[in-house]
């Protein structure tokens, strides 16, 4: 950037740490200035900053040692059995705990400290972590989907009551474990992505004993993996979104329940700012939002207070907590950056 931009650019950066993003409030005398503006102030859209790895921790520790005891079970009845629905949904909780220990070793990472190598810290830990795991639940359920495809075509007998026992117990447990991550689902996709799986297992779990009412009722053996097939496919519908969710945050796209064109018109519309160019909006971590941006102020730099004031604006009203400017006058050198399409 030409040396017109450069001081600017500096206080940009020097407002960014001032309102100590690492908690995500601006500094109070920038706070107040950003409701000096007049704007309704709603609800946060989950971009500030959320550490849920205190609360977390033990939540994580008691689902994975829960969905383990089970899976171990489950394996056992359904190789007893011959219940490939038991197999299916063991097939599933494997996946689950793998997503469960992902999701909490990254809650850790993101914690972490920036350093001179890693400026943002270890944040991105959490998107490569959801990525990774709705990997893992399209490869497990691709796995079942081949295995109940078989078991069609090679009916065998089942057990429908060993079936109804263990789902049952099955259910307990997934809804059990699932409600210690209601809270944190809101904001974190890590956190929903464990939550949601372990509903999907108590909502596959309860199929299952209806598969085997069935079974006890008919003694048709088809019953079991037509089950098995069924809950592949619902599963399969279910993780679609997450799937999706994960690989936009991994490409860095404006994060869902963030309207850009809302925040550009809301920075252009500020008092003494003439346009806005080289607006990036993007996913720091699966909690955390970054934006940065060129304003185009004629008048001059508007000083601390006001940029503080915009900031706790952009956390506030749109959950981005992490936010930093670079001031222009408009004079000398147009800045290289100002067309939309150069990154």
């Amino acid at each position: 950037m030409s040396s017109p931009h450069s001081h600017d650019q500096t206080h940009g950066h020097d407002h960014d740490h001032a309102h100590a993003e690492a908690h995500g409030h601006a500094c109070d005398h920038g706070h107040n200035h950003g409701h000096s503006h007049g704007h309704s102030h709603g609800h946060s859209h989950g971009g500030g900053h959320h550490h849920h790895g205190p609360t977390s921790g033990p939540a994580f520790a008691i689902a994975i040692a829960l969905n383990l005891a089970f899976v171990i079970i489950e394996v056992s009845a359904g190789l007893w059995g011959s219940s490939m629905a038991l197999l299916a949904d063991a097939g599933h909780n494997i996946s689950d705990i793998l997503s469960l220990a992902l999701s909490w070793g990254a809650t850790r990472l993101a914690a972490r400290a920036p350093s001179e190598r890693y400026t943002y810290g270890l944040k991105s830990s959490s998107i490569l972590a959801a990525i990774t795991n709705a990997a893992l639940l399209w490869v497990a359920l691709g796995a079942i989907l081949i295995e109940s495809l078989r078991r069609i075509y090679e009916p065998a007998p089942t057990q429908g009551l060993l079936m109804m026992v263990v789902a049952g117990a099955g259910i307990i447990i997934n809804l059990g474990s699932g409600l210690m991550f209601l809270r944190g689902s809101k904001q974190d996709l890590n956190l929903r992505a464990a939550f949601q799986h372990l509903m999907a297992d108590a909502a596959v779990s309860a199929g299952v004993v209806v598969a085997g009412g069935l079974v006890m009722a008919t003694h048709a053996a088809w019953i079991d993996p037509v089950t098995s097939l069924v809950i592949t496919v619902i599963l399969g519908i279910s993780s679609w979104a997450l799937l999706r969710e994960s690989l936009d945050m991994g490409l860095l796209a404006v994060p869902a329940g963030i309207d850009a064109g809302r925040v550009r018109g809301w920075l252009a519309g500020l008092p003494g700012v003439g346009a806005v160019h080289d607006l990036h909006i993007w996913p720091m971590s699966t909690t955390e939002t970054a934006l940065t941006a060129h304003l185009v102020m004629p008048a001059g730099h508007p000083g601390d207070a006001a940029l503080h004031g915009f900031a706790e604006v952009l956390r506030h009203d749109y959950g981005i907590g992490h936010a930093t400017f670079q001031v222009e006058t408009g004079d000398g050198d147009a800045c290289r950056l100002h067309p939309d399409a150069v990154v």
